[in-house]
């Protein structure tokens, strides 16, 4: 738990800092088709104007020779035009590997340079996933920034992404 300090005419007083998490689990499906490539994903939360409030991650071919991987980042389409075209690559803290089909989870802490920066206020947060000869497929989860209480929220993709789940913690 964090304390503030703050000296009012009264002496020392102790109160609690704001603290949140941001916790998201996405599963990405093994599809039973010819050809397989890991998709791009892109996560980033968006505010009610549909602009672009905190990138979280985006998961590409990084590791690819001559940095052909970089040219694919169009394919996410809501992510490039909103953000992405922005964003230099790779860049620390956002970018990293494509991930093999199975669940995978991260977790932002209120410390996080993304969330310190968000105003309090209704967000949308949306996982965007592109496959190469395959599909494309957006999920959005409406959340509260910062959260007043606890929330477990998800949403289910039909092709390109499984469940897309999200916990908030005060």
């Amino acid at each position: 738990m964090r304390i503030l300090l703050s000296f009012g005419l009264t002496g020392l007083v102790a109160a609690p800092a704001f603290a949140a998490d941001l916790e998201i689990s996405i599963e990405i499906p093994k599809l039973d088709v010819a050809e397989y490539h890991k998709p791009y994903v892109a996560i980033w939360l968006e505010r009610p104007d549909q602009s672009v409030a905190a990138n979280l991650a985006v998961w590409y071919d990084v590791a690819n020779k001559k940095q052909e991987g970089d040219k694919w980042l169009k394919d996410l389409r809501q992510w490039w035009r909103r953000a992405g075209r922005n964003v230099t690559v790779p860049a620390d803290g956002l970018t990293s590997a494509t991930r093999a089909p199975g669940a995978h989870a991260i977790k932002f802490e209120d410390s996080h340079a993304a969330l310190k920066a968000l105003a309090p206020g209704e967000y949308q947060l949306i996982v965007e996933a592109a496959r190469e000869v395959g599909g494309r497929e957006v999920v959005k989860i409406p959340l509260q920034w910062p959260p007043e209480k606890g929330a477990a929220l998800n949403a289910k993709g039909e092709h390109e992404l499984g469940t897309v789940a999200v916990t908030v913690k005060p």
